[in-house]
């Protein structure tokens, strides 16, 4: 059964353009337990909104689980774990923050209930309205 997840990257460090670039990128660097054990969950074929933090707070496209957890090449310490990732399409309308915030239906989403989890489960119900709300073409 297909999970639904929101990872976050500040753009000034990995932006959405670079993954579109890059298709397939390695989700490394997560150094926060609870975001590791979402990464350690996620299985191939898992969608992920891919949401710029800091600058922009928007959610601005999708990825798709590639590769699951191994160790993340970026610490010597192997309880950290990495992800490999693929662009699967952008938001034709980027879904901010305060749209998030100003939705009732997203009213429990947790991006809003754990705002400083950069890796947080999504409902399918929240993918599929967040897709809807950004005119992703890839929805359902």
């Amino acid at each position: 059964m297909r999970q639904y997840w929101l990872i976050k990257s500040e753009p000034a460090s990995f932006s959405w353009e670079e993954q579109v670039k890059n298709d397939v990128e390695p989700w490394t660097g997560v150094r926060n337990y609870q975001a590791r054990n979402n990464l350690a969950a996620m299985k191939t074929g898992d969608l992920a909104l891919f949401y710029h933090s800091v600058t922009e707070k928007a959610i601005v496209g999708v990825v798709e689980i590639v590769r699951e957890a191994y160790p993340d090449p970026t610490s010597d310490d192997a309880r950290w774990v990495c992800v490999d990732v693929k662009a699967r399409g952008a938001f034709k309308r980027a879904v901010t923050l305060a749209d998030i915030k100003a939705d009732p239906f997203l009213r429990e989403m947790s991006l809003l209930k754990q705002s400083r989890l950069s890796v947080a489960p999504v409902t399918e119900k929240e993918f599929h309205h967040l897709t809807e709300m950004g005119q992703w073409q890839g929805h359902r």
